[in-house]
This record gives C-alpha cells, sequence and structure tokens, in this order.
C-alpha cells in the first residue's frame, strides 16, 4: 500500500520496541506509514517520547500529557515538564490526558484535577488536545465542553463508544481517531456500523500501538504487539465500512493529520 498514511497515537516509546524499534520504524515506511505520532502519557514517557522524535525529524512528533491512569502522579513538575516539552518543535499536542472510569487506577478526582491543568496548558499554548475517555462519557463532555471555545482542536482518540457519544462527539467539533477496534468482529461490531457518520473532515486513523493489534490480519501475525506497519489493514476495514475506497481514506486522513497537528510538508 504505497500511500502516505500518518499514525496518529502509537505508543512506541513502549519497553516492547526497544530491541527493534529501527527496525518497527523501517516496517512502517514500507507499508506506506509516512509519520508518527508518539504518544506520551507519563513524565517518563512523555520525555521518552519527544526523544525519539527529535531522533528521526520529520518522520516522529510526539504528545506530551498524562493519562487518566497515572493522574495521581500529576504534580506540579508533572505541569512544569509538560510546559517545557512543548516549547520543542516535534511535541505537537497535549495529552494523552482525559478520564478513565473503567480501571480508576487513579482516583477520579484526581482524573478530573489532571485533565482540568492539562486542557489549561492546551488552551495558553494553542496546541491541539489527545484525548482518552472510556466509561467517563459525561464527566469527560461537563469538563471539556466549556473548554471547547478556547482550544485550537480536540481528537477523541481511540474512539470505542457508541452512536451516540459519537454524534454528541461530532457536535462537539472533536475530530475521531480510530484504531484496530473497527477491525474486531466481536467488541468492534457496533464501530464498524456507526463509523460511517464521521465527517470526512474530522477522521482520523491510529493503531495505538503495542496495543489493539487489528484482529481482522491474514495471515494471522506470530507476535499479539501491534505497530505502525498495520495501519493500513485499520484503513481497509473503516473504507468497506465507509463504503468509500482506501484511497480516499488514506487521502483525507493524512490531510486532517496535518491539519490537526499542524505539520510541516514533507
Amino acid at each position: 500500500m504505497p500511500r502516505s498514511l500518518i499514525d496518529i497515537g502509537a505508543n512506541i516509546a513502549h519497553d516492547s520496541f526497544d530491541d527493534d524499534r529501527s527496525q518497527m520504524m523501517q516496517r512502517a515506511a514500507d507499508a506506506g506509514v509516512s509519520r508518527i505520532i508518539v504518544t506520551g502519557s507519563s513524565d517518563e514517557s512523555n520525555v521518552r517520547a519527544a526523544e525519539l522524535a527529535e531522533s528521526a525529524p520529520g518522520l516522529l512528533y510526539s504528545t506530551a500529557g498524562v493519562h487518566p491512569h497515572h493522574a495521581s502522579d500529576y504534580s506540579n513538575e508533572s505541569d512544569a515538564l509538560i510546559r517545557a516539552l512543548i516549547k520543542k518543535n516535534v511535541v505537537v499536542a497535549i495529552g494523552e490526558c482525559g478520564l478513565d472510569y473503567f480501571r480508576n487506577f487513579s482516583p477520579r478526582e484526581a482524573q478530573l484535577e489532571a485533565f482540568r491543568k492539562q486542557l489549561e496548558i492546551a488552551k495558553e499554548s494553542g496546541l491541539p488536545v489527545f484525548l482518552h475517555q472510556r466509561d467517563a462519557h459525561d464527566d469527560f463532555v461537563e469538563v471539556l465542553e466549556p473548554a471547547l471555545p478556547d482550544l485550537s482542536r480536540a481528537v477523541a482518540h481511540c474512539f470505542t463508544g457508541e452512536g451516540e457519544s459519537l454524534k454528541e462527539y461530532i457536535e462537539m467539533g472533536l475530530y475521531i481517531g480510530i484504531t484496530g477496534w473497527i477491525c474486531d468482529e466481536r467488541r468492534g461490531k457496533h464501530l464498524h456500523d456507526i463509523v460511517s457518520i464521521i465527517p470526512d473532515d474530522k477522521l482520523l486513523i491510529e493503531t495505538d500501538a503495542p496495543y489493539l493489534l487489528p484482529r481482522s490480519i491474514r495471515p494471522k501475525p506470530k507476535s499479539r504487539r501491534n505497530e505502525p506497519m498495520y495501519l493500513p489493514e485499520v484503513v481497509r476495514v473503516i473504507a468497506e465500512a465507509r463504503g468509500q475506497s482506501e484511497d480516499h481514506i488514506a487521502t483525507i486522513s493524512h490531510a486532517n493529520a496535518m491539519r490537526f497537528f499542524d505539520l510541516p510538508d514533507l
């Protein structure tokens, strides 16, 4: 698939890539993935993601934020670190931030506080926001909606919700990130059925590697580790579900990612 795809969310700072990161990036390039946004989700991963992005200028960019799982660790130092990292040209979004009531690894009050603080950084910096929400829709909207007029752009990363929440996010003006969840015939069937309502100019694609390996890949990979080279499979399934061509999905998602992250032309 010699297309120019942009993976808007891959956790390639993850230690599962430590032994073959350069080969993984080559496999991605061979598959038509021209750029990868490396997700930052904690103090440590924010630093690592920015370092990776600086090591591959023009190919890798990164985000800086604290995932709700780590919200209990959000400190003044975390806040200062994000503010320092976003001065780098390679850091192109605030996040991953938001709310996760599915696992509640951090208390809900800590999650809400960390989310609000990161939205403040996004407002002040003008950078877009890379959002996470799981089983926390009402609180998520309650915090995010009043902030939206002061935010440049926001994406609901790895959207896996139902049609009503998708419609609400679209009405709020959010971009929508679709992962290999849509390739799961068990958990992702509802997403397959509703992905067509996302406007062409709001659709973004991502792997969320090393998580969410597309179940529809044939032949089945030996490893369960996901990586950016599998992004074309996400494109294939989205195209089939939306009744559009793979070239169309590749073209619009690329243009949307360029605009969302304000990336320079290669």
